[in-house]
């Protein structure tokens, strides 16, 4: 189905944009193609039948000075947590890797084993979900992801520098008076985080990468060993397993991080979306990275953004990002900062 769906819109020329202009311009999502027998739409023509970077794309020339603006007092904020946290590792398969340090004759050297990428802060990138009846993004199936298609590689050559937004959500809760815990479910509509960025009196514009903050990793490095060590591999299990607030992952959701004009998504929770999964709601990554080509970032740590921008009374700044530059790679650490 995957080839028949890519034949059905290869009718424009050789480097056209169908559905997006290079000015910024982009079709709304339901004007995007439709995916057979689903209410979901794909936009793998926008930048072209070869794209390999999907929204990533809108980081142009001119969104990336545009983004400078941001930029008030220069103070920088790390984004990422240390590379072996959050330990032990939310998944099953996932493990800590392991470090070696070694004398030479002139100094030390060290080398790490068994570094898995989405172990901590990291960028899921467009390897990483297939949907169930359209494949990779770009309708791509397996042989073509194993010659290399939607490696993290082109994502990391052109590196990552946007406008990034804060989306406080447990400042929001607490300066709303409404009750808010890291580690219950609370799936945030459209409307809650249009409420929370006027709120926040900050807008979204064309190519800005949206940064939730839920407080979930803050709440889960507060855990003692042993119960982190219970939730380790819960997050798939659904009832009884990690909870905690995220993007809800419905269609709606997928319409309006489309219509934002959003690069990307990320969080400090797990998945970016709300946990557990429900049927009702359905998988917001299946339905962004395959179908729109929109990668998510997870497990960052906001905790000082946070705070700084909480004093500072603004929620935008600089964002950077250099994902590693690994042949085929299905997601890479952040490397993220964001520059005030």
């Amino acid at each position: 189905m995957t080839n028949d769906l890519m034949d059905e819109e290869q009718s424009t020329g050789p480097g056209e944009l169908r559905y997006g202009r290079p000015n910024g311009d982009f079709a709304a999502y339901d004007d995007l193609p439709s995916l057979p027998g689903t209410d979901e739409h794909y936009s793998w023509h926008v930048w072209g039948a070869g794209d390999q970077i999907g929204t990533m794309n809108r980081l142009t020339s001119e969104t990336v000075l545009e983004a400078r603006n941001s930029i008030v007092t220069g103070e920088v904020v790390s984004l990422s947590l240390p590379l072996d946290e959050p330990k032990p590792g939310l998944f099953e398969g996932r493990e800590p890797y392991q470090r070696h340090e070694v004398r030479t004759n002139t100094g030390r050297e060290d080398r790490i084993n068994n570094l898995d990428l989405q172990f901590s802060s990291q960028w899921d990138g467009l390897r990483h979900i297939e949907h169930r009846i359209a494949g990779y993004y770009g309708g791509r199936d397996d042989a073509e992801l194993d010659a290399g298609a939607l490696g993290i590689q082109h994502l990391a050559a052109r590196g990552i520098v946007a406008r990034g937004v804060l989306l406080d959500v447990p400042a929001y809760y607490a300066a709303t008076g409404r009750p808010y815990s890291a580690d219950v479910r609370t799936a945030l509509d459209p409307a809650d985080v249009e409420g929370i960025l006027a709120h926040q009196d900050v807008d979204l514009r064309y190519g800005d990468i949206l940064v939730i903050r839920t407080g979930w990793i803050d709440w889960y490095l507060s855990l003692t060993d042993q119960k982190r060590a219970s939730l380790r591999g819960t997050v798939r299990r659904g009832e009884g397993g990690i909870e905690c607030a995220g993007l809800r992952g419905n269609i709606a959701m997928a319409r309006w991080l489309w219509n934002s004009g959003l690069a990307g998504v990320a969080s400090d929770n797990a998945t970016v979306e709300a946990l557990p999964v429900t049927r009702e709601d359905g998988f917001l990554h299946r339905r962004v990275l395959p179908l729109l080509g929109m990668p998510f970032g997870e497990l960052w740590s906001l905790r000082e953004l946070s705070a700084r921008c909480w004093a500072a009374g603004r929620y935008s700044f600089l964002l950077t990002s250099a994902p590693l530059n690994i042949p085929a790679g299905v997601a890479s650490p952040a490397n993220a900062l964001a520059i005030l």
